[in-house]
This record gives structure tokens, sequence and C-alpha cells, in this order.
């Protein structure tokens, strides 16, 4: 059996946010620090525009906020294959009303450059580990997918569905455990391309730089 449940949710294709700020003051020095450039960690500026732009950016791991929804969830399991985590990302640029104010105040600070730089960003994450009462735990599958192309991605998260949704991930953990011998030794990188290609799916393509 699969075990997992595929949400109704979607990617929101518009990439950029258009409404500034209320506020006549430059930011503040640390409301740009923790800068991530290749994933989807807000700082506290974007997190303020998220909310002026009627967007909410959830908590993700500690310090982090991003705007994520979840992609497939599993009831919840203690062992055999557990879903980790299956998350939609998206990471937003700048244009209109909101631009022209980053502009302005990218003179006196122009650590603003950063998220003035910035170019629209979707992802997928996918997450399926596996535990058993003999202790043996591995990730099943931890697949993640980035692009600036809002098109593609979202056609590369219809294609995966389809394969995530019919997998049944205890015959294919099962399976895979059988093979240890073929992956586990290998680089993380190179572990990945094995299970992609077990599973029959693109290779990964993540941590893509997000200034132009």
């Amino acid at each position: 059996m699969s075990y997992l449940d595929l949400t109704d949710n979607q990617f929101n294709p518009k990439g950029f946010w258009d409404r500034p700020l209320e506020s006549l003051n430059p930011p503040a020095v640390h409301e740009l620090a923790l800068f991530d450039q290749n994933g989807y960690d807000l700082t506290g500026l974007e997190q303020r525009y998220a909310e002026a732009n009627l967007a909410t950016a959830h908590a993700h791991r500690e310090h982090r906020h991003a705007i994520k929804t979840p992609w497939f969830t599993q009831p919840e399991r203690v062992e055999g294959a557990v879903l980790n985590h299956s998350l939609l990302f998206e990471r937003k640029g700048y244009c209109g009303e909101a631009l022209e104010q980053l502009e302005c105040w990218a003179q006196a600070n122009p650590l603003i450059y950063k998220i003035i730089r910035m170019r629209p960003k979707w992802g997928l994450d996918f997450s399926m580990d596996y535990a058993d009462r003999a202790g043996n735990v591995f990730e099943v599958l931890h697949w993640e997918y980035d692009g600036f192309d809002y098109a593609e991605v979202a056609e590369r998260k219809q294609q995966l569905e389809v394969k995530l949704a019919a997998t049944d991930w205890d015959d294919a953990a099962a399976s895979i455990l059988k093979q240890k011998d073929q992956w586990h030794h290998l680089d993380f990188f190179a572990q990945s391309d094995w299970k992609c290609h077990y599973f029959g799916i693109v290779k990964e393509r993540f941590k893509m730089v997000i200034w132009e």
C-alpha cells in the first residue's frame, strides 16, 4: 500500500510581490540576516513583504520561515515506510511599488539588493524514510526539485504525483533494503541517482542560486 494522501494544494503561479510595506524607514541590517541564496528560507524583510502581500510564511525548522504547503500527507505510522516530509515551496521576486520601495531603501542599505535581485522560484520536496523493529533505518527516497520556470515545475509536479501516489512504499523499501550492497557505500549524490533510477524518475535538481 502507498499509505499516502495527495493534497489539493497547488503552486501559486504569481512570481512577484508588488505591495509595498507601510513603512518609511529603511529595514534594519538584522532583517537581511541569514539570507538563503539557494533555498526557500525567508529573511525577516521577506516575511514582512509576505504579510503585506497576503501570503503566509510558516515556521520551518528553528529560525527558518518559508512559503510552503503540504504536498503529500500520511496517517501517523511508527514503522515501515514513514513519510518524513512532502512539501511545495515558493519564493517570490518583487515588482511594482514593492520593487520601487526596495530600490529606494537600497541606496542606504545595499544589502537590500540581495532581495531585489532574486528570481521567483518554486520547489518540490518529497522524503520517505524506513524504520523497522530490527533496527534498519534509511531513506527510501528523498527527492528535491527546484526551478525558476513555474510551468516547468508545475508539470514536473503532475508527473511525479502519478508515480509517487501509485508506489507501494513498504514493498519498495523492502526491495531497496535487499539491494543495500548496491547503494549504501555510495556518496550522497550517487545514492540519489541510484534511487531515482530505481523509481524511474528524473534526477534531483536543487540548491539553485536565486539571484539574477
